[in-house]
């Protein structure tokens, strides 16, 4: 009985201790950020998990509040999407596997118009480290296209509407990553 509510007393503390750092780390995603010249304002933010670990946490940032995805993913306007990286699971690989597992998701399979795109998010995003504490933010300007930037450093900047649609759609779309971030950046929490 002893070991049993040590063990338990200890996952509790463990487990709260995840809650904090959660807390935490949401208070690093601003409020608002600048795309081509506009203020966007911050959706909504939310938690990325697997298990009970938190991966990251991400903002979706809009030119004025939507809770509708299918709207979101179409628009042909400034938005973006801010990752704050708070686990070292959020490995380079693991990384890749989700996102080409998202595209899958998001698209039906069919990602063939789109693979030299996400050949090259991948390529230039994802062939180094990630580490904890990273920030990658994708930024959909109409004008330019998609820039992924992490740490302040644009990687590269990807052309395409249909591009940035699947790209959001990972989060947002009828199959996204995880279904509660899908309403925590919708603003439906």
């Amino acid at each position: 009985m002893t070991f049993s509510l040590r063990f338990s007393s200890l996952f509790l503390a463990a487990f709260m201790s995840f809650g904090a750092l959660s807390a935490y780390a949401l208070n690093t995603i601003p409020n608002t950020l600048n795309v081509a010249g506009k203020n966007l304002i911050l959706n909504g933010v939310g938690t990325r998990t697997k298990f009970i670990l938190s991966i990251y946490h991400a903002g979706l940032y809009l030119q004025k509040k939507n809770n509708n995805a299918q709207q979101i993913m179409a628009a042909n306007e400034p938005m973006a999407i801010r990752m704050n990286i708070v686990s070292g699971f959020a490995s380079a690989s693991k990384m890749k596997h989700a996102l080409n597992q998202g595209f899958k998701n998001a698209t039906g399979g069919k990602t063939a118009p789109i693979q030299p795109q996400i050949n090259q998010l991948l390529k230039a995003a994802f062939s180094g480290k990630m580490n904890k504490g990273d920030i990658m933010d994708l930024v959909y300007n109409p004008a330019t296209g998609t820039q992924i930037i992490k740490n302040n450093k644009v990687l590269t900047t990807i052309k395409g509407l249909p591009f940035k649609q699947a790209l959001f759609g990972i989060w947002l779309s009828n199959r996204p990553a995880q279904a509660s971030l899908k309403n925590q950046l919708l603003g439906k929490n």
